[in-house]
């Protein structure tokens, strides 16, 4: 399709359009033998995803280096995407995760990117390394890229719905589901007050206090991990009765990074969900 049309489809005028594709190089429309630009599919989508990402907040300066330049392969679908990363995964090549990750969040909403190709690419990449498909330097690779991406997803956001703080209770160093717990939110319109992993709770429930939070979000993937932070949370519920106190991941029985941006959304004010 021709500028005018893409133009038309997305609310972004021409001469931006020129713009993001010159200095950014996030589009690659094709020339005719006139020199006119024709526009992919794939070019129009990543306009959609550029255009919401600042909707959210971002620069687009910001939001064209996390979208990438790299050449894609034509769109998969998500599940294929999602056996695309894991196979990079098994050959411990950054740059097609890499490729698989732009496409992932450059084509998809962030919630569907997450819960339906980067969780499910994750679990497939660790049920390979416990078989002894892949190596534990494996899984740990791609963990890492994903944690830097999902990082840098919430950095500098500014939310208008108020302040969630979020952290893995003590002992707990696996945080990638509160990381894209994070992410959800923030694409929700929340303010992110991320804490990372191995948190006292006390601490986190005073910066809460300090910040105004409306509530405090908190993962375990370990029953042990979870067990042990119970007493603690339902001490700090009761200290700061306006705060909603979230447990979330497979140590709480809730596994699902989705669902705590729905809890909260719903949430009646309840200090305890």
């Amino acid at each position: 399709m021709n500028i005018r049309a893409v133009a038309e489809r997305t609310g972004v005028g021409a001469a931006t359009l020129r713009k993001w594709e010159q200095r950014y190089g996030v589009l690659k429309p094709e020339r005719t033998a006139g020199a006119h630009r024709r526009y992919s599919e794939r070019d129009v989508l990543r306009v959609e995803w550029l255009t919401a990402r600042l909707s959210e907040g971002y620069r687009i300066g910001a939001a064209a280096a996390l979208l990438g330049r790299a050449e894609l392969p034509p769109a998969m679908t998500k599940p294929d995407l999602a056996t695309e990363l894991v196979a990079a995964a098994a050959a411990a090549d950054p740059e097609r995760i890499q490729r698989a990750l732009d496409q992932a969040f450059a084509l998809h909403p962030v919630d569907e990117a997450l819960v339906e190709i980067i969780e499910p690419a994750l679990r497939e990449v660790g049920e390979l390394w416990a078989r002894g498909s892949v190596t534990v330097g494996h899984e740990h690779h791609v963990s890492e890229l994903v944690r830097k991406r999902l990082s840098a997803l919430v950095e500098g956001t500014v939310g208008t719905r108020g302040t969630v703080v979020l952290c893995c209770v003590p002992g707990e160093r696996h945080e990638l589901g509160l990381l894209a717990t994070s992410v959800l939110l923030h694409a929700d319109g929340w303010q992110v007050c991320y804490l990372g992993a191995d948190t006292p709770l006390e601490y986190a429930g005073m910066l809460a206090d300090t910040f105004g939070a409306r509530a405090l979000c908190v993962s375990a993937t370990m029953a042990e991990h979870a067990s042990a932070a119970d007493a603690d949370l339902d001490a700090l519920a009761r200290r700061y009765p306006d705060l909603i106190v979230l447990r979330g991941g497979a140590g709480f029985g809730d596994g699902h990074a989705r669902e705590a941006v729905t809890r909260l959304r719903g949430s009646d004010g309840s200090p305890t969900l």
